[in-house]
């Protein structure tokens, strides 16, 4: 069977990269399963997509944003019918089971719906003016060119949470999606020509960060940078942003907590961790890393997560029944592995899994067994560093209060949940965790669209996906219209 050879969009055309040089995208769950062989762009192509994006931009930021905001309706639609498809083709080159592949979807299709809505709701302000018969108001203008960069976990919806404002904002864009996901963000964007985007508004180059992701950064003519990733290379961004005064929004890392009182629904707490820890095998940015066990109940819960945990079918996404997918490559399974040396090293208890998973149906893979540990302490680095894989630590508390110094003990600050009947701990927890979101009675994953997205702390740069949004991809611009018919000069002769 021969493997399929995408190139970049460019200006609408397809195009091979300058360079010539491709990479596969292979199947993790089977590296035999070539998904495709995508462009390796560099620097050149980067400034073609650019240029493309600057040409588009003096068109689309005339049309008017009702009309933008129908074509990403009309992509909602497509998204809808093609739904199945897509999360199929995702699983295949993502890892994780069709059930989540077609939740990432359904968010694209969520996304498309709720960013139409705001075509007709990009409100400014009217006010007051000091002066008479003149008249004061501000409106919301677009950036410019776009530059993103996203990540592979969700590479279907984070797509959309960036292009979807962007483009209802009057923006052009040019995207780089994750080496690793691909193909999903090329779907997403061939919707969107398909429901009628004119040529250039998006333009992708995929490939790797320093080769294209680097020069989507550093090009004069991008006007701002939405990156999701890893805290490390974010600040990467940031500072080589900050050579060209763009402005970045910033989406990263998260060590998120789940705190369980004494007097929580053990059962709904119990189904919550293993989805927060296990679901996408743990590769989200809000996945619950650390679960927070009261004293008194922590013995129970520890055994019978355990024993979920180890029960947990671990498997191909596309088999019927699989409940973890593989981890994404190799880099993945061995940042896992080390985090469990190092937790060991540091005297935490392995309680279940620990190891790659290498024989039999997984030999072709990258699978690693769910894995938790105990007798964790707050100054462990896996009480603390990021994992992005299957790996849960449970430390133990006597009070909220010790509870809520654990949680906030860290660099990140994204997700953070608690389980409790109590509706004053609830409200407490709403006021004192340092984080983005706060769920209650929930695990640290499951954030809806039109809520803001992002973190505190190294977790962002203040910025917000979701709700918020449009703040990052518009700029203000203040109007004065004076009616006077005579010169009036303000904070100077306005006393008149």
């Amino acid at each position: 069977m021969s493997t399929k050879t995408y190139q970049n969009l460019i200006g609408g055309e397809w195009v091979a990269p300058r360079s010539g040089k491709t990479f596969r995208n292979v199947n993790p769950a089977d590296h035999r399963d070539v998904v495709g062989e995508f462009p390796a762009s560099q620097a050149e192509d980067v400034a073609l997509a650019v240029a493309a994006a600057r040409k588009a931009f003096a068109t689309w930021r005339l049309v008017p944003a009702p009309k933008r905001a129908e074509i990403l309706y009309r992509t909602g639609q497509l998204l809808a019918e093609r739904k199945e498809q897509y999360a199929q083709q995702m699983t295949r080159e993502m890892g994780k089971v069709l059930a989540e592949t077609r939740g990432d979807v359904q968010e694209a299709i969520d996304e498309a719906y709720y960013v139409a809505g705001e075509g007709r709701r990009l409100f400014g302000q009217t006010t007051p003016s000091e002066l008479a018969n003149k008249f004061a108001m501000s409106v919301r203008m677009p950036v410019g060119v776009i530059g993103m960069i996203a990540p592979w976990n969700f590479p279907m919806a984070i797509p959309s949470w960036k292009l979807f404002p962007a483009l209802v904002a009057g923006n052009t864009c040019v995207i780089k999606p994750a080496e690793d996901t691909p193909l999903s963000t090329y779907n997403l964007v061939q919707t969107l020509m398909d429901a009628g985007l004119p040529p250039g508004v998006v333009n992708i180059v995929s490939g790797f960060g320093p080769e294209a992701g680097a020069p989507l950064v550093e090009h004069p003519d991008v006007r701002a940078i939405s990156f999701t990733g890893s805290s490390a290379v974010g600040a990467m961004v940031a500072q080589r942003a900050a050579a060209t005064f763009k402005p970045v929004s910033l989406e990263m890392g998260g060590k998120n907590a789940m705190i369980v009182m004494e007097d929580a629904n053990l059962e709904l707490a119990l189904e919550g961790a293993l989805w927060g820890a296990f679901g996408t095998t743990g590769q989200r940015c809000t996945a619950t890393s650390r679960i927070l066990l009261h004293r008194s109940i922590a013995a129970e819960f520890t055994e019978k997560l355990v024993a979920r945990a180890a029960a947990l079918k671990v498997g191909n996404g596309l088999h019927p029944g699989v409940e973890v997918g593989p981890q994404v490559n190799e880099q993945q399974i061995a940042t896992s592995a080390e985090y469990v040396a190092i937790a060991l090293a540091e005297g935490a208890k392995l309680l279940t899994g620990g190891k790659a998973l290498t024989e039999g149906d997984y030999a072709h893979g990258t699978f690693f067994a769910p894995t938790i540990f105990g007798a964790v302490r707050p100054e462990m680095r896996i009480a603390r560093e990021e994992v992005f894989g299957p790996v849960v630590a449970l430390l133990e508390f006597d009070t909220l209060e010790e509870a809520f110094a654990i949680a906030n003990s860290i660099e990140y600050g994204l997700s953070t949940s608690l389980y409790s009947r109590d509706v004053n701990r609830a409200f407490a927890a709403i006021r004192d965790l340092e984080a983005g979101i706060t769920y209650i009675n929930a695990p640290t994953i499951g954030a809806e669209v039109h809520l803001p997205f992002g973190g505190v702390k190294k977790t962002g740069n203040g910025h917000r996906e979701g709700l918020g949004a449009l703040d990052f991809y518009t700029t203000w611009k203040s109007v004065y219209v004076d009616f006077s018919d005579r010169l009036q000069r303000a904070q100077i002769d306005n006393a008149e």
